[in-house]
């Protein structure tokens, strides 16, 4: 699958862009007719598919004035469009993981036409079933790891005289290390966690920790973990969470999910696509 942002129609002379591109969603080895009238796409239609190799591509048109490849370029970076692109396109992704197994496109990616379509899925066709045989019955989980702030030893402060300006360098000395053993005890228990976690997953990634602007949490996050679970296995991996929570207190864990495998796409073996941005592979508000 595609994991950049990919058009095929490219504008003369700066003209605008007319007619109609696929926005492809993700790929399933089927889906049910019904499913995919209740889902509504980038053009506000139901969602349709295109087959081909004994695969299905899940499509909606995308008309190129919108996501073209001068429009996107431009689109990409409109903050409020691209949420709203998003959140529309992850709105599919997940009702056909709900469905059944699939391997998510990454945002943005707009081919010509069906045809082109149905010759990525001929193409790939080795690579898209195994993935699928990969993630069949099997959910992505999220955990996060926030600092509970006064959950850190705190120094004690040194006796010894001085006057005032003595004891003032003594304490902030004294918090500067406090805070500095808070991270690194932070930053270890995130780690031991993660561990723990990824050895009963069957895959797991750890992500880039995200900045407070975009989490919404009042304190640091300091572990963003994405874990691919056998849905047999979720109640055990659900009490292995709550148990890691109990055993380090300086952390707090949210468990978050099911997700659509999208930490678990593996990269483009040929044929990469023309890069307009890079957004993120899965969406923001996870």
């Amino acid at each position: 699958m595609s994991t950049t942002a990919e058009t095929e129609t490219t504008p003369l002379d700066g003209a605008p862009e007319t007619g109609t591109g696929v926005w492809l969603h993700g790929v399933t080895a089927d889906v049910d007719p019904a499913t995919l009238a209740g889902i509504a796409g980038m053009d506000g239609a139901p969602v349709r598919a295109v087959r081909a190799a004994g695969l299905t591509a899940v499509v909606s048109a995308a008309p190129l004035v919108e996501y073209g490849e001068a429009a996107l370029r431009r689109n990409l970076e409109d903050l409020g469009w691209l949420e709203r692109a998003a959140r529309t396109h992850h709105t599919v992704v997940d009702a056909l993981a709900r469905a059944g197994a699939v391997v998510p496109a990454r945002l943005a990616t707009v081919h010509r036409d069906d045809d082109r379509v149905a010759r990525v899925l001929t193409e790939r066709r080795d690579e898209l079933s195994a993935t699928l045989a990969r993630l069949t019955d099997r959910e992505e989980w999220g955990v996060k790891g926030y600092v509970v702030p006064g959950a850190q030893p705190r120094t004690a402060e040194a006796a010894g005289g001085g006057g005032a300006g003595a004891a003032y360098l003594r304490r902030r000395r004294a918090q500067l290390t406090a805070r500095e053993e808070g991270q690194r005890i932070a930053a270890d228990a995130a780690a031991t966690i993660h561990t723990a976690l990824a050895g009963y997953a069957v895959a797991a990634r750890r992500h880039a920790p995200q900045d407070r602007r975009l989490s919404g949490a009042a304190t640091a996050m300091v572990l963003n973990g994405a874990y691919l679970i056998d849905r047999t296995a979720l109640d055990g991996f659900s009490a292995l969470v709550g148990e890691l929570a109990d055993r380090h207190p300086e952390l707090r864990l949210e468990l978050t999910g099911p997700w659509p495998p999208y930490s678990f796409v593996a990269e483009p073996s040929a044929e990469p696509a023309r890069p307009v941005r890079e957004p993120a592979r899965g969406p923001a508000w996870r």
